[in-house]
């Protein structure tokens, strides 16, 4: 619907502690500019959401994949911190020997 103003918002569950919220305007002047958050790439790239950007597939196909690829780093950061938690372990046990 073109000349309409959007804000981009979801349903979100209840936030958790240490959750970031994002606040929403009570009231977007028609023609006015919003920025609802920043998309930061695993690449460097800032992609800045505001509230005349329209969400279509290819855009959301772009965003599963950085979600991807973050959530594989997020696996091997998880296996990094494991493996130095089982060498700390084993350290702690040669050093009572």
């Amino acid at each position: 619907r073109k000349g309409k103003n959007h804000i981009f918002s979801l349903e979100l569950q209840p936030h958790k502690e240490g959750e970031i919220t994002i606040p929403q305007p009570q009231d977007v002047e028609e023609g006015e500019v919003y920025e609802v958050g920043e998309i930061v790439t695993t690449t460097g790239d800032v992609d800045v959401v505001e509230e005349e950007t329209y969400f279509t597939g290819a855009s959301a196909h772009v965003l599963i994949g950085e979600i991807m690829v973050c959530n594989r780093d997020l696996e091997k950061i998880k296996e990094n911190i494991n493996d130095q938690q089982k060498m700390k372990n084993i350290i702690d046990v040669l050093g009572r020997i």
